[in-house]
């Protein structure tokens, strides 16, 4: 993998996982059977390293991960257009990693750690929605093999 660019624009270690875990959304790429590049953007939870987000049982995304297991993730956080300077402040991390399921209790712990994320005053809400429909619903998790950023400021 080529190195990062832009090194003076590059975030440290500890400033792209910050960026990563305060992340509102993130858009997961995949590549299909034929080639053809796919990104969606997907809720997530940072969780044990790893970053974890909910799916429907099936779909093109799904079909992807059985097609290759490796998949990017991108977040891009602040940004602001400075229209006078032709530019734009900004920061963005891409996670380079491999695609897995959460089954089981490691499942709910994800479902849990992702109404606690985006519905905090609803948690009871959540785990009656998590009861009620968790069988309509599949967990995935990325593995964090790279995490690259960059910034702007």
């Amino acid at each position: 993998m080529k190195p990062l660019r832009r090194q003076d624009r590059q975030l440290s270690p500890q400033e792209a996982l910050q960026l990563l875990e305060g992340g509102e959304y993130g858009i997961v790429s995949t590549v299909d059977a034929a080639g053809q590049p796919y990104g969606v953007p997907v809720n997530y939870v940072l969780k044990k390293g790893c970053i974890d987000f909910h799916s429907a049982t099936e779909g093109h995304k799904i079909d992807n991960f059985q097609n290759s297991g490796l998949v990017s993730f991108c977040v891009v956080g602040e940004t602001e257009v400075i229209p006078e300077k032709l530019t734009t402040r900004y920061e963005s991390i891409i996670v380079f990693g491999s695609i897995s399921e959460r089954v089981g209790t490691g499942k709910t712990e994800s479902l849990t750690a992702l109404v606690e994320k985006y519905a905090p005053k609803h948690t009871e809400v959540g785990q009656k929605s998590i009861q009620s429909s968790g069988s309509e619903t599949r967990v995935f998790s990325i593995s964090i093999d790279r995490i690259t950023g960059k910034a702007l400021k």
